[in-house]
Parts: structure tokens; sequence; C-alpha cells
């Protein structure tokens, strides 16, 4: 859940008109125009890349490719092989590996991670802090927060024993604080025909980042919450919990931990608790459980949707739900989240005959807009107040993408060469392979374009492309194909960062496949590259990794 205020101004500022050409903002820059605003100086740079990378002579090379019996990672501009024990950089042109550990054993297994930066204009108190650092989650319940650029750990925090095995980290508020989440607690058959009975489902641990500290631990009780809790989830402040009827409710969690904490612990400090004496965080103790909570708490809001699909964002604040029954499946209501009014226009709708269904969310460039992905179709909807009516908000269209599919032909009626008329049986789905189909929508933030991949089947291959879009108005900048086949049966994920594009493949049997692009000036030899024929590649071993480079 990703609340989307009122930040429209901020991208309108950043379109501000009289944008000056590259070669102007260039000497403004060298006369010191910028000196006295870094964040003025780079937003210039950002929108210097930004007018270089949409030219028409600027291609993307795939530089090199490397191939994994693991999962593959990626976060700012390193790649994360081996669970975590391997790291290259993805900015050079060869691949330049910033740190090889050993081979870890199973009890030191990652299980996830999260890539913390240095908050600006903030002392902290260590120099490694101002550094880019992984927290990782182990399997044995150790929290570690390791170099980006080495892997050498910095700090080390046990969580809890046997009790819990703690599974999942995200953010509650981006950089700032962090949620460490417990697989939900199962009782052994045996146990349960037993009739012992489990009443605790998740433990949820709270941290501040830079400088790590402990906010709390609570569990989720289905005394409390209910029996058929299955998920739950901290968010911008908010404690959501999951129904397995489809219902979501939403409760202040800052008012929770004020409420029903016992006692605050700081890590590394010595507790006496409920009769044991350890160190915070220190192994065999870990983190004492603080928030308990004794009673239900005060709802803020309720909700019931399909597979508990919920969220918050838009200006005035709305949500989207799916309504609760199956045959909704794929329609989307928008409604108001101050008086659960529908918006005008407010069912969306695309009617798809697909195998995999059209999803929507709120746009990520916190201008309160709304993306609705389709097999052939992509909507930019926004928020607007109804004429005459300034309390009742309708939905209106922004601006659409269309899928490129002036070739397919899907007539239910041919003629054969001898004069025989065939009439076909079925149709086409909107999401057929051999029909151009988008698979991925993102947004780059920094660049302020909006990217897309969309992949057609030609013969026995799939061919991707990745498109970016203007943010503002969805005018197409620039298309960049993918040279490797795209299998549409397999997982895929593209990141596009800056001047780096990348795509992770998975593979059937657990093989993952990177393929690395990068930003260069168009010359005859890259054109040729460019090309889906077969070019030259050299294999050449790194730390113990084969990779592939053009």
């Amino acid at each position: 859940m990703c609340p989307q205020a009122a930040a429209g101004g901020r991208r309108a500022a950043s379109r501000a008109p009289g944008a000056h050409n590259v070669c102007r903002l260039l000497t403004r820059r060298a006369h010191g125009f910028y000196a006295r605003d870094a964040g003025v100086a780079h937003r210039k740079n950002l929108g210097l890349l930004r007018k270089i990378l949409c030219q028409e002579s600027t291609k993307f090379k795939n530089v090199w490719t490397t191939h994994s019996a693991s999962p593959i990672a990626y976060e700012r501009g390193r790649i994360y092989l081996d669970n975590y024990q391997c790291c290259i950089s993805s900015i050079a042109q060869e691949p330049r590996i910033l740190y090889q550990k050993p081979k870890c054993s199973k009890s030191e297994k990652i299980e996830d991670a999260l890539l913390l930066e240095c908050p600006l204009g903030e002392m902290l108190p260590s120099p490694s802090d101002y550094k880019s650092s992984l927290i990782v989650l182990t399997v044995q319940n150790w929290l570690l927060r390791l170099s980006a650029d080495s892997g050498e750990i910095l700090e080390k925090i046990y969580l809890a024993g046997s009790c819990c095995k703690f599974r999942y980290l995200s953010w509650d508020t981006p950089q700032e604080v962090m949620v460490v989440k417990s697989a939900q607690n199962k009782l052994p058959a045996a146990a349960r025909q037993a009739g012992i009975q489990q009443s605790v489902l998740f433990y949820l641990a709270v941290f501040q980042v830079l400088p790590l500290s402990f906010i709390g631990m609570l569990e989720i009780n289905k005394k409390i919450f209910g029996n058929s809790v299955t998920d739950v989830a901290v968010s911008n402040g908010i404690l959501i919990v999951m129904y397995s009827v489809g219902l979501v409710r939403l409760y202040n969690f800052q008012a929770i931990s004020e409420q029903f904490m016992e006692q605050p612990f700081d890590l590394g400090h010595e507790f006496n608790w409920n009769g044991q004496v350890g160190v915070v965080g220190k192994y065999p103790f870990g983190l004492p459980c603080n928030i308990k909570i004794t009673d239900t708490p005060p709802l803020l809001f309720e909700a019931s949707s399909l597979e508990n699909a919920f969220q918050i964002g838009g200006y005035p604040w709305h949500y989207i739900i799916t309504p609760n029954k199956k045959k909704h499946k794929g329609v989307f209501h928008i409604c108001s989240l101050k008086d659960n009014a529908l918006a005008k226009n407010g069912i969306q709708d695309m009617k798809c005959c697909s195998l995999e269904p059209d999803w929507i969310y709120f746009h990520p460039d916190m201008s309160g807009r709304i993306i609705h992905v389709g097999p052939n179709l992509i909507k930019v909807l926004k928020l607007k107040e109804v004429k005459n009516n300034t309390d009742q908000m309708e939905i209106a269209e922004d601006f659409t993408i269309v899928a490129n599919r002036e070739n397919s032909v899907n007539n239910a009626v041919t003629v054969t060469a001898s004069g025989r008329v065939v009439k076909k049986r079925f149709n086409l789905l909107d999401d057929d392979p051999e029909q151009e189909t988008f698979k991925i929508v993102d947004y780059e933030d920094e660049l302020d374009l909006l990217s897309t991949v969309a992949v057609t089947e030609i013969g026995a291959d799939g061919r991707a492309h990745l498109d970016f879009h203007c943010n503002e108005h969805g005018i197409l900048l620039k298309s960049i194909p993918l040279l490797e086949s795209w299998d549409v049966t397999y997982s895929h994920e593209v990141y596009f960062d800056k001047d780096l594009v990348l795509h992770i493949e998975q593979k059937p049997n657990r093989r993952f496949s990177c393929y690395v692009y990068q930003m260069v000036c168009d010359t005859a030899k890259d054109d040729e590259s460019s090309s889906h024929e077969k070019t030259e590649r050299v294999f050449c071993k790194k730390g113990g990794r084969i990779f592939e480079c053009i």
C-alpha cells in the first residue's frame, strides 16, 4: 500500500516550460549557474541524460550475459548471485566482481534482502553508515547489515529462537522504518490431532534504520484478530490484516505500539524479561516481544475484496478493490476513502479474454493517477472533480498506450485455394503469443519515463522490446529491442536504471540468466550488433564464473 499524496505539483514543477537544449544546459552548468543548489544541478544532469537517451542515434547494446543455478537479484547497479555471496557491478562494460564469498551452508542461507541507502543531511554514528549497505535475513533468524561493495558484516542482530521463523523484509516507511515478518506459525499434524492449540499466527519486528534501532516486536494472535487471518503487513504506519474471506482491516500501528508497549528496549543493552536475562539482539535471547496486544485495537477502515486486493492512493484519497466474487475478477471499483462512495466512471473493466488477468495500481510518480494494464492496452487514468459537484470525483482518461497489432489477422471465415469456405470455431485470446502483448509496465522516477515491455511470438521464438514513453502524455520516445528470445511461459524481470537495462529470466529446473544492456553511441558496427543476427561472443572466466561478453 503506497499512498500517492498530492505531489502533482512536484511533477508539474519538474516540467516547467522553457527547457534549454543540451548544449545550452552544459554551458550554463559550466558557468556555475547551479553551483548553489546541488539538487538543481542533479535534476539538470538527469534532464541531459534523458535527452541523450531518447535520441535516435542512442542505442542499448547487450554487453554481457551470465547464468546461474540460483536466483539473481539486482539493486542499484549491483547484481547479486549465489544467494548474495557474489556481487557484480553492472556499470562496467565488462563484468567486474565487487566481492565473492565462499559458498555458505544451508544454515546461513539468506531468505530476503533490502538495500539501505544513507539519508541526506543527517549525522550518523559510524563512517560506514554513509555508504550503501544491504540488510539481509538468514534462515537462522539473524539480521545482518552488509557493506554493499565488499560484503563485510557491519552489524549483526539475533531476532529470536525456534519459537518462530522470520522470513520477510519490507519497508514501513522507505529507508526509514523496516519490518521483519515471520512465516505463519503452523503446528505439526500430530500436535493438531492431539488437540494442541496455536494462537499466535505471525510475529512482526520493527526497526528504525541508520542507525539501526529496535522499535518493538508484536504478535498477531487469533484470539485478538480472529481465526481466519491469512496474512499481515505494516505499511506507511498502518497495520494491515488480511482474512481468508477477502476481508482487509486497517489499524493505526503507531497507536498500537504506544498503547500496548510494555517496555522499550535498546539493542546491545542487558535486559531482564519474563525471568530471562540477556542482551537485546544477541544470541541466544534475541529480541523481546514487548508489544502485547491485549484487546482489539480501534478499526480505521475495513473493505472486502477478491483475493484481498486492496490499494490506497490518489488525491483526495481513494481506494481500489475488486468485488469479492469470482465472477467479478478483472473488474475494479475506485471508491472514496472518505465515504466509500464510488467515483463517477469508477468501475473499470477491460473485458479481457486472456489467460493472464489485467492489473491496476496507483501511479508511483505521486501524481495521484492510476495505471490500468491489459494485454493490448494501457490506460493512464486521473481523478478530477465532477462538474458542478465538487464533493464527487470522476475517473477520466489521461492517455492510452496501444500495442502494435497492425499485422494481426483474426478472420472468423477464410476461403481455401479451391474456394471452400472454412469457419473458425474459436477466436484468439487477447494475450495470444502471436499478437503483441504487454508484459511489464514500470516507471523510472529519475528520468520521468514510463517503460513498457511488449512481446510477440515469431515462429518458435518470442521477441520483446522495451519502450520508453513520456510520463506526462504517453508519447513513444524510444524503443529498444531485446536480442535474446523471450519465452512467455518463463518468469521475467526487466530493470531500467538510467543508462542500464537488465533482463533477468528464470527457466525451468532453477536455471537463471541475466542479460546486461548499456547505452552506447550509434556506429555502423553497433547497428549490426543490435540486430537479431548472431553476434560474436567471447567467453571469459572471472572468480570461477563464466560470462558471455560481446
